[in-house]
């Protein structure tokens, strides 16, 4: 799967929307982006996919997963209303129930400008 940002119309856009994103949540951008992630919350398995809604137990209706960002210890999931224009992301634990698969292309494939 090709790298993107939902409703971004190209390339650009969609890096200046991720950075946007990351400043957001104090999370760092890295060359390997993550697209889908499972992990475990409360005993409940737990997936989500750029692109497309959240579980329904964190009760953002048809909000669209916006970015997933892997930090130190966890990964913090954005939605515009988590983590976007306002509010906190969701955390989900980074341990070995928790699996992160990429886009297929990463940063330095990209020619982005600034």
């Amino acid at each position: 799967m090709k790298f993107f940002v939902p409703a971004a119309k190209d390339d650009i856009k969609a890096e200046q929307v991720y950075s946007a994103f990351a400043r957001s949540v104090k999370a760092p951008i890295t060359e390997k982006r993550i697209w889908k992630l499972q992990w475990r919350d409360n005993e409940i398995d737990m997936e989500c996919e750029v692109g497309k809604p959240l579980p329904s137990s964190y009760q953002t209706g048809k909000e669209l997963v916006m970015a997933i960002f892997e930090c130190e210890n966890l990964y913090k999931i954005c939605t515009l209303t988590r983590g976007g224009v306002k509010g906190e992301p969701i955390l989900a634990e980074k341990n070995s129930q928790s699996s992160a698969t990429y886009f297929s292309d990463n940063v330095t494939s990209r020619k982005v400008q600034p």
